[in-house]
């Protein structure tokens, strides 16, 4: 297959055609990219207690906004990297307001809450 394909599997060591991938051009595959890309690289991801803010972008971004809807309340976040750095969360505030560690409070309000984080 192609380097650039996605396939839908790729048979593994036990297989007789070890490395060989199958059906390539998944209709599936645009929205699982998006998923991927707005979960891990932007670092706004679902977890039980709220949701879990932990970018790992290039040190080159300035920084980049986010609307997020979880659990029944719009999250618009604003995040800056004025160190240009990787990874790393060093302040977060809700609607003004300075929260501990990188987990958004769940809200479930209907409403839009803003939200800065700084890397660093």
């Amino acid at each position: 297959m192609e380097p650039y394909v996605y396939s839908q599997m790729i048979a593994g060591k036990d297989a007789q055609n070890f490395g060989q991938a199958k059906n390539s051009w998944l209709t599936g595959t645009a929205a699982w990219n998006f998923y991927v890309i707005s979960n891990y690289i932007l670092g706004v991801k679902p977890d039980w207690d709220g949701l879990k803010i932990d970018p790992c972008v290039s040190h080159t971004w300035e920084g980049y906004q986010v609307s997020r809807r979880f659990r029944n309340a719009v999250y618009a976040i604003d995040v800056q990297n004025p160190q240009h750095v990787c990874r790393g969360v060093k302040s977060v505030t809700v609607d003004g307001a300075p929260i501990a560690g990188n987990v958004l409070p769940v809200f479930g309000d209907g409403q839009v809450h803003r939200v800065t984080v700084v890397l660093g």
